[in-house]
């Protein structure tokens, strides 16, 4: 697809790009490479000074967008009700004018919880059956970052967040929606914008599409061919028990599904990837040789190192209680679990009931949800320790656990670092600096 077929989007309108972090870096790239806007802006609370380009900053940055024919949002942004609807009408994401573009088959993959593991694996497979295919959207590429490569041929797997669907009027050809737990409520309104913004990724497909969808999930609005999938449940079209997968009707055995993945919840992506990759013209036979190869994505259920006989996992990806809950149950023995960060105000009444079971001996609470979370445990058996910083919980965890520490903090990162990752590689280095 050429760039050209966007200069109808863009030609003589007012733009502004609101947020200029890596997709809002992007648009400018692309709105500067077709050069017939009326006039470029970038909206954003840091002050900024790009030659050719109206800088509007402040805490008023995000009203002031409201003037302009063209909003381009970028992930992120906190919107809530700061605009009237008649603004909101105006935003247009990447994700939405790929999907309105429609250059290449599209399979969008979104949840609260597996979508960049479950859109990996639906890469990897398509990619060994020899399909033309790429990795796009959340995952760290920006949807239209790719856009002359893809053809009728391609087919682009699309990681989709909330916020790249909350203003989506468009959906993909076949549609993945793997959860939704309660997540990033300091974005919306409420849980049930929050949720309404991920099954946007279903609502416009058409007739000939397919929707992938967890079955406690249904009803969702479509006219997609809906494909139920379930962890349990085995009257769903594609279901697990956690270890062997039932797939449109085929016994897939657990000896045939040899993957690095940890976890029964991970079988649950698996299984939902392949039915994907199916839909998509993969071979399944294909992609379970496949599955051997595929290699665990970093900060999820990562094994960092042993050290005096104590392993120590990295799952720094963990933001909400049910992600906890799954890591601990992902192996055979979890003496110290590392649990805190930003207060979001989630509930973490299930979190509570969880550890009251006993299965974790020690449970080391980080800030700022910690005193939340340690009102919840009241099962005496369990040792519950606070620590000030990561510093300080690497340290305690080094002399409490005898078999395996796992740092799941079922909270958000951000006040302490600036995203999981960065979490995630400064646990890394402690446990690595642990002395033996």
């Amino acid at each position: 697809m050429n760039y050209e077929e966007l200069k109808t989007v863009f030609s003589g309108k007012r733009v502004v790009i609101l947020g200029f972090g890596r997709e809002g870096k992007s648009w400018l790239e692309i709105l500067q490479r077709l050069n017939v806007c009326g006039e470029i802006a970038v909206a954003d609370m840091n002050t900024l000074d790009i030659p050719n380009v109206t800088a509007i900053s402040g805490e008023d940055y995000l009203e002031k967008c409201a003037e302009y024919d063209i909003i381009l949002q970028s992930p992120g942004v906190i919107i809530k009700n700061r605009l009237s609807d008649s603004a909101k009408a105006k935003i247009l994401t990447q994700t939405d004018l790929l999907l309105r573009l429609h250059p290449c088959k599209i399979v969008g993959i979104t949840g609260t919880k597996g979508k960049s593991t479950t859109s990996t694996l639906i890469y990897h497979f398509l990619k060994a059956n020899g399909i033309k295919t790429m990795l796009i959207g959340n995952i760290g590429v920006p949807p239209l970052k790719r856009l002359e490569e893809m053809d009728k041929d391609t087919v682009a797997v699309l990681e989709m967040s909330c916020h790249q669907l909350e203003f989506a009027r468009h959906s993909p050809d076949i549609s993945v929606l793997l959860n939704i737990f309660p997540e990033h409520l300091d974005h919306y309104v409420d849980f049930s914008a929050y949720a309404n913004a991920k099954r946007n990724i279903a609502r416009f497909q058409n007739k000939d599409g397919f929707l992938i969808v967890n079955k406690e999930l249904l009803p969702t609005e479509t006219k997609a061919n809906v494909i139920t999938a379930s962890f349990g449940d085995k009257t769903a079209d594609v279901s697990t028990d956690g270890e062997s997968i039932s797939l449109f009707g085929q016994c897939i055995p657990k000896d045939r599904i040899q993957t690095s993945l940890c976890g029964k919840h991970n079988v649950y992506n698996i299984a939902v990837a392949l039915a994907a990759a199916v839909k998509a013209g993969a071979d399944i036979n294909k992609c379970l040789d496949a599955l051997k190869s595929f290699e665990p994505l970093e900060h999820r259920l990562e094994r960092v190192a042993v050290i005096n006989g104590v392993e120590y996992i990295n799952d720094s990806i963990s933001t909400v209680p049910e992600a906890a809950i799954a890591a601990v149950k992902a192996f055979d023995g979890v003496d110290c679990l590392i649990l805190g960060g930003m207060d979001r105000g989630i509930s973490y009444d299930i979190l509570g009931e969880f550890l009251n079971g006993g299965d974790v001996a020690n449970v080391i609470l980080l800030p700022d949800t910690s005193a939340r979370i340690a009102k919840l445990i009241t099962n005496k058996s369990v040792n519950v320790v606070f620590a000030e910083n990561m510093e300080k919980a690497v340290e305690l965890s080094a002399k409490l656990a005898k078999k395996r520490v796992v740092l799941s903090p079922a909270a958000a990162s951000y006040g302490f670092y600036k995203n999981f990752e960065e979490r995630g590689k400064h646990f890394k280095q402690l446990v690595n600096m642990i002395q033996e």
